[in-house]
C-alpha cells in the first residue's frame, strides 16, 4: 500500500502506552492491525469485559484486546492501570482524541494510565500525507500533564490524518 514503519526499533519495550494522533478514520484501525503484523510486535486495547463473552469474545482477545473489569468502584483510569499488573507484556493503544471528529482538548486519561502504571508513553503518528507510522522513543511522564504534553505534542507537529479537518492541532 505504499506505506513505511519509522521507528520499529523503539517498540523495545514490554509495556506502555502508544499515544496514537491524529485519529479522525476508522481506517486507522486497519492501519494499526497492519503495523502490528508486520512489525510483529503485540499491540493491545481495553474493551468493557462483556465484549470478551461468547459469541465475539475469542475476536477480540485475537485482535489484542484485553477486558476491562470496573467492579470493585474502580474508575476507567485506575482500572486500565491496574490491568498492567495483570500482564508481562501489555503495548496499549489509546487515541487521546477520544472519536473521529475535531477535538480542541486532548482526553488525559492515556497520560494518567500511564502515570499510575509506571509505564512510559510512546507517540505514535499516522501520517497520511506522507504514508507513515511513525513510532517515537519512550517517554516517562513525570506527572505534570501540562509540561509533559508540551514534551510530547512536537512529535505530531505537520502530521495529517485521513481526513485532516478532523484531527487535533498541534
Amino acid at each position: 500500500m505504499g506505506w513505511k514503519i519509522i521507528g520499529a526499533s523503539n517498540l523495545n519495550v514490554n509495556k506502555c502506552v502508544f499515544m496514537v494522533l491524529p485519529h479522525t478514520s476508522w481506517h486507522d484501525f486497519y492501519l494499526g492491525l497492519f503495523t502490528r503484523g508486520i512489525t510483529e510486535v503485540p499491540m493491545h486495547f481495553v474493551g468493557k469485559k462483556e465484549l470478551f463473552k461468547f459469541p465475539f469474545g475469542w475476536y477480540f482477545k485475537w485482535m489484542g484486546g484485553k477486558p476491562l473489569d470496573r467492579t470493585g468502584g474502580l474508575n476507567k483510569v485506575d482500572a486500565i492501570a491496574k490491568t498492567f499488573d495483570d500482564y508481562d507484556e501489555l503495548r496499549l493503544a489509546i487515541a487521546p482524541e477520544g472519536t473521529r471528529k475535531y477535538v480542541s482538548e486532548l482526553k488525559t486519561g492515556f497520560y494518567y494510565i500511564a502515570v499510575k502504571a509506571n509505564v512510559p508513553i510512546l507517540p505514535v503518528a499516522f501520517d497520511f500525507g506522507k504514508k507513515e507510522v511513525t513510532i517515537g522513543k519512550s517517554f516517562f511522564p513525570t506527572a505534570n500533564y501540562d509540561e509533559d504534553l508540551k514534551g510530547l505534542l512536537p512529535f505530531f507537529k505537520g502530521v495529517k490524518g485521513k481526513i485532516p479537518e478532523n484531527g487535533f492541532k498541534v
